[in-house]
């Protein structure tokens, strides 16, 4: 969906297709025909926007074989879609029973990590509409925290600065510029916004800036405004940032919102939990470790990295962080420029909610990945925005 800013520019909104698992390019042609398009039908649009997940497996076809990479071109146009951002954080096995703290390997320490993410770069220039020169890539924020050292962590920002140099040369070859996001998430290396001035201001390229994750930023209690202007002082471009909301629970002192809070304490994902003290922020690696004795202070709010459906809060005691989403748009672009122009939707746990609140069968998850995209058009629309054919 595209719609254009009160300045003149090109603001692009779509929805990420992780929610739906996939490792080979079989699968994501699948994905396309059995979710997207009737996604783009239920919204009565000539055109969706995807945020395609390309796994590893996936992103190797298409960016060794020219023949696949425009068949699946072709297979986008046929079903009105269109690609101008990748989530290119979970690398493979993101549709697995199991993922939890898999999903940060390989980390920018590893070859592995850059060449995946020069093959998505390879592959997303080769995606971009006709009328579109400008794609984004979101990654891993570098490293979880506990498998990184002060070694690792300078082999990441020089493979970060080769990515960057590889983005240039691109650019000179196809007329494409590709930027790449580091996404803060609780638990990583880079955690906040805070945390990513640093190690971007130290690779010092306007080719790597930052994913703007809400949940992210929620569930790690930033204030939006003080997050987006420290980023703005310090010259830190948001490439992309994704609209997602996390879980709230504002008195977890008490049995009945901690046997809420249990239900969404599943196996497959990490939910990291947050609070915040007078003595800063404490916090734990998943939902149910909070929820065990006292590994977590319960005097304050708690917020839990669940991406959790932007139009349906949770069921009280419990709600979720929509209203953070809502700030941090409003600052993205609803001011005289846009901070950025690519705006992505991602709710990738709708298998992982409470049994009774997942979608049964593709219908349901159609129907509720439409209405997401429903609510963040109609803020952009309220923040002046004006939606395009």
């Amino acid at each position: 969906m595209r719609f254009r800013h009160p300045d003149g520019s090109t603001v692009h909104l779509a929805y990420c297709t992780n929610v739906h698992p996939a490792e080979t390019l079989d699968g994501v042609l699948a994905q396309l025909r059995d979710h997207c398009e009737p996604v783009r039908r239920r919204l009565g649009r000539d055109r969706l926007g995807i945020g395609l997940w390309l796994a590893k497996d996936a992103a190797h076809a298409l960016v060794t074989d020219p023949s696949a990479l425009r068949g699946l071109r072709c297979e986008l146009d046929r079903r009105g879609l269109e690609v101008v951002t990748l989530n290119g954080f979970p690398y493979e096995g993101f549709g697995a029973e199991e993922v939890k703290y898999r999903v940060y390997t390989p980390d920018w320490a590893d070859p592995e990590r850059l060449e995946h993410t020069t093959s998505l770069a390879r592959v997303l220039a080769g995606l971009l509409p006709d009328d579109v020169t400008d794609g984004s890539i979101s990654t891993l924020p570098l490293a979880w925290r506990t498998a990184c050292d002060e070694r690792r962590a300078q082999t990441a920002r020089t493979a970060l600065r080769t990515l960057a140099e590889r983005l240039d040369a691109l650019q000179e070859l196809t007329g494409r510029s590709i930027r790449v996001a580091l996404e803060p998430e609780p638990g990583c290396v880079v955690e906040t916004t805070r945390d990513a001035i640093a190690p971007l201001t130290a690779i010092a390229h306007d080719r790597v800036g930052i994913c703007v994750d809400t949940c992210h930023l929620a569930t790690s209690f930033e204030d939006p405004h003080t997050a987006l202007d420290d980023l703005t002082r310090a010259g830190v471009p948001v490439v992309k940032s994704q609209l997602s909301a996390a879980l709230h629970a504002e008195q977890p002192h008490l049995p009945e919102v901690r046997e809420a809070l249990a239900a969404f304490a599943e196996p497959r994902f990490l939910h990291q939990t947050r609070t915040s003290t007078a003595a800063g922020l404490r916090g734990t690696d998943d939902l149910d470790e909070a929820l065990s004795g006292d590994a977590l202070p319960d005097a304050a709010p708690w917020r839990a990295h669940f991406h959790v459906p932007l139009h349906a809060a949770p069921a009280a005691p419990l709600t979720s962080t929509l209203p953070v989403l809502k700030s941090v748009l409003t600052r993205l672009v609803g001011g005289p420029h846009p901070l950025t122009r690519h705006l992505e939707v991602e709710t990738y746990t709708w298998q992982a909610l409470p049994p009774e609140l997942r979608p049964r069968g593709r219908t349901q998850l159609a129907d509720g990945i439409a209405a997401e995209l429903t609510l963040a058009r109609d803020l952009l629309t309220d923040l002046g925005l004006k939606e395009l054919p």
